[in-house]
């Protein structure tokens, strides 16, 4: 039995989006310590492992040609070529075998990843876009990071403002103003929504 007004917990797939520096993947994160019975979705991805990254836990590093033939196998429910530069995918059995099992995941992915999961799984699929404060909020907190060259911030920022124009087509919108703030709103939406 579930408590009064609540409803009972179902495998869900929690889809998080935001531009490059909006705090989704410490947000994720967040959600990940606070609730272990979530998972965290592993992407393949044909990018070089970053400091502390494992195989098999943060990503599947993968190269190209690999990828590619995964494609050709119809592997992925989405992927994309990200930047122009490397791939990131999503596996169809991981996702499938988890649901099955009963396990709700979490998805860090882009806006066109969040598109085609919504499109193959829209019952269990709930898309929540996360936003800046503001645009110049979200420049200054990408060039703090100092981990990239004024081209690529350039780059991930036109991509923003693109990513940022189609949020409204997604189930929630949370503006990350403050991050333990955004985080208790990012729990009770999932706590009402029945997938925690």
């Amino acid at each position: 039995m579930s408590p009064k007004g609540s409803h009972p917990k179902k495998a869900s797939l929690i889809v998080l989006c935001a531009p490059s520096g909006t705090g989704k993947s410490t947000l994720a994160g967040m959600l990940l310590k606070k609730f272990p019975e979530l998972k965290l979705s592993i992407s393949y991805t044909t990018r070089p492992p970053r400091g502390e990254e494992k195989h098999g836990i943060h990503y599947f590093f993968v190269n190209d040609a690999e990828f590619k033939s995964m494609i050709k196998r119809n592997e992925f429910i989405e992927y994309a070529h990200v930047f122009g530069k490397n791939w990131y995918g999503t596996s169809k059995k991981v996702i499938e075998e988890n649901l099955a099992a009963g396990q709700s995941i979490i998805f860090d992915i882009d806006v066109e990843g969040a598109s085609n999961l919504k499109k193959s799984f829209p019952k269990e699929c709930l898309t929540i876009f996360i936003l800046p404060p503001s645009f110049e909020e979200l420049e200054a907190r990408l060039r703090n990071r100092a981990t990239e060259s004024d081209e690529a911030i350039a780059l991930r920022l036109a991509t923003a403002k693109k990513e940022m124009a189609i949020s409204n087509t997604f189930d929630f919108q949370i503006v990350n103003n403050d991050l333990e703030k955004t985080f208790l709103d990012l729990e009770a939406l999932l706590k009402k929504r029945g997938c925690l």
